[in-house]
């Protein structure tokens, strides 16, 4: 099969390689996939270039947690009745340390468990299920984790992202009122055309003094945090009592410190939201939720740009740069 790989760490034309590579064939409990679309997360490309000093955690790696394409082989104990279904892809390279999978979904074929293969909804096309693993289970966590958000406010920090944009279109779906952030004009449309009730210009404006006045001076139930390091003080600043932050990413500081009291006098809630570590529950009823909303039109997975496996690089460098809407390699 014709794969995407790196053999160590550094910048994407550097050390991506386009090539050949063994077959996989699915083992117990496995299906093997088609891949025609793989998505790249921010994380994705962290993993590639070393971020941080993160060493690799295997001699060859294929890269990418998500992608989407129909399943042409099962392994024992799956049901042949699944050869041929379109499938979106989680946690196809997921995991860190030597738990973590080795070969993710930049390949033409990827083995993986059958449940991290999830049925394709008719409304999605592959390059839309490529796009479904990371950024909306992730939103769907961030939401829905402390309980139904019907009537309630959220501000959600990086409201034209990936993750963002899904949180504001689930969060709106379910009866939340939202507040969204951007950093330009276009992921501010971006965002309000997700149905953020209002979207703040986090450059322009002072975002804590815009939030309570929206809210009237109460501030909100609720918090989706991008960044929490860049973050965590307006958060809190504009967060109702006993409301809860749920941050999926730090990277401006990953190692914050907090104001302890100004985080405990609120009694907040404070919840980490990690892709792999999402209960198996809580995936299942997110998985539902995704094919639920896309039944009935509410749900757009914003494609930024397509690339073809050649192209991957490229396609790194365009994560890396910053992208309204998702990068998709295609294969």
């Amino acid at each position: 099969m014709r794969a995407a790989f790196y053999t160590r760490t550094g910048p994407a034309a550097e050390v991506l390689e386009i090539g050949e590579r063994p077959d996989p064939a699915p083992g117990p409990g496995e299906v093997l996939v088609r891949v025609r679309a793989s998505g790249i997360n921010p994380a994705d490309v962290k993993r590639r270039a070393g971020w941080r000093g993160m060493a690799m955690e295997h001699p060859l790696v294929i890269p990418h947690t998500d992608g989407a394409g129909e399943i042409v082989d099962v392994g024992p104990g799956v049901d042949r009745v699944r050869i041929g279904e379109r499938v979106w892809l989680w946690n196809a390279q997921g995991g860190y340390g030597e738990a973590g999978r080795p070969f993710g979904s930049a390949a033409e074929l990827i083995a993986l468990p059958a449940a991290q293969a999830v049925h394709l909804p008719d409304e999605f096309d592959f390059a839309a299920g490529a796009c479904l693993g990371v950024p909306a289970m992730t939103a769907h966590r961030a939401v829905h984790a402390d309980g139904p958000v019907a009537g309630l406010t959220i501000l959600v920090n990086g409201a034209a992202g990936a993750v963002g944009h899904m949180a504001v279109q689930i969060a709106t779906a379910a009866g939340a009122r939202v507040i969204g952030t951007a950093g330009s004009g276009q992921g501010a449309d971006h965002a309000r055309a997700a149905g953020a009730a209002h979207v703040i210009d986090r450059h322009r404006e002072n975002v804590a003094a815009r939030v309570m006045e929206l809210t009237g001076g109460t501030g909100v139930d609720r918090v989706v945090e991008v960044d929490f390091g860049a973050n965590h003080r307006t958060d809190i600043a504009v967060l109702k009592a006993n409301g809860t932050i749920a941050s999926y990413s730090s990277t401006s500081e990953p190692e914050p410190v907090l104001p302890y009291y100004a985080f405990a006098n609120q009694g907040a809630n404070l919840r980490f939201i990690q892709g792999f570590a999402i209960p198996a529950e809580a995936r299942r009823a997110g998985e539902r939720r995704l094919a639920e909303l896309a039944a009935a039109g509410r749900l757009t997975v914003a494609i930024a740009e397509t690339y073809p496996l050649t192209e991957i690089a490229a396609a790194h460098a365009h994560v890396e740069k910053g992208a309204i809407g998702n990068v998709v390699v295609t294969i």
